[in-house]
């Protein structure tokens, strides 16, 4: 997509239907209810504060359920999308993991790499503190240790910046019917 017809694209009104979070130069953005918006920063930060990587962990379920959502459904103008969001809720995160390795999104290893992350994500959610909760890459070690949060926050980073690049290559088919919507509105506007 060109910056002009991005641009314009910005300007339209969607029908309430239209459901297509993307990724364009780097920057997050949402069609969501007949509006558009900018969605969440690619820059991730983590800290040594339980509720911050919890945070950073819900960033990456929404892309989860956003890569399913498209290889269902795409961006359909026709289908509102509140049922399968709701079913999306209902699917723990390991299985759509799983899912990603069955359709060759993910491969084994960063499957692997993805699955060790959640238990953590998982151990966090039923802990007071990162003070209770191992991280385990090859052997377990404390997430409130420094070597061990340092591995943890290294591991995530690089895992979420594969998961952009995965979600990019995953949005190009949804991404090119919206290019031709924005084109056609384009034409009818000149």
């Amino acid at each position: 997509m060109k910056d002009l017809e991005f641009l314009q694209l910005k300007k339209q009104d969607f029908s309430d239907k239209i459901r297509f979070y993307f990724i364009y130069k780097n920057k997050h953005y949402f069609i969501n209810n007949g509006h558009f918006r900018s969605g969440f920063s690619s820059k991730i930060i983590i800290t040594k504060d339980r509720d911050k990587i919890l945070s950073a962990f819900s960033k990456m379920g929404f892309l989860f359920d956003e890569i399913i959502r498209m290889h269902i459904v795409g961006y359909s103008k026709e289908k509102n999308n509140d049922e399968l969001l709701y079913v999306l809720n209902l699917v723990p995160l390991n299985r759509k993991i799983r899912i990603f390795l069955d359709w060759k999104v993910f491969s084994p290893e960063f499957t692997r790499d993805m699955s060790r992350l959640f238990e953590v994500r998982n151990a966090l959610s039923h802990a007071v503190s990162i003070d209770d909760v191992n991280y385990n890459p090859n052997k377990e070690i404390s997430l409130s240790s420094q070597k061990g949060f340092c591995k943890f926050k290294g591991d995530f980073e690089k895992s979420w910046k594969k998961l952009l690049k995965v979600y990019e290559e995953e949005q190009k088919p949804v991404y090119s019917q919206l290019e031709m919507f924005s084109q056609r509105i384009s034409k009818n506007n000149v």
